[in-house]
């Protein structure tokens, strides 16, 4: 248990970005989600669009240090990838 009331801060501050990070890397995982659905079903069209909409999401939790730059890098490249396939 915190003693100091600089520690008691510190741990609200902490619980607080916790749970916006928790809700900033829910929202990309249902993102994701949605492109790997539109995927597994074979709709290019859905695919793309699900796509455009997560690659921002993705490089904003980047930007913000909910996930490493690198890993939302792959992870935008690897779905790139596969819509691609998709299409072709």
């Amino acid at each position: 248990m915190a003693n100091t009331s600089s520690a008691k801060k510190a741990t609200r501050k902490i619980a607080r970005r916790a749970a916006v990070n928790k809700n900033r890397r829910s929202r990309v995982r249902s993102y994701v989600r949605k492109v790997e659905e539109a995927l597994s079903a074979g709709d290019k069209a859905a695919a793309v669009e699900a796509f455009k909409a997560a690659e921002p999401e993705l490089m904003r939790a980047a930007t913000k240090g909910v996930v490493h730059k690198n890993t939302a890098s792959r992870k935008v490249s690897r779905l790139a990838q596969r819509v691609k396939t998709l299409s072709a």
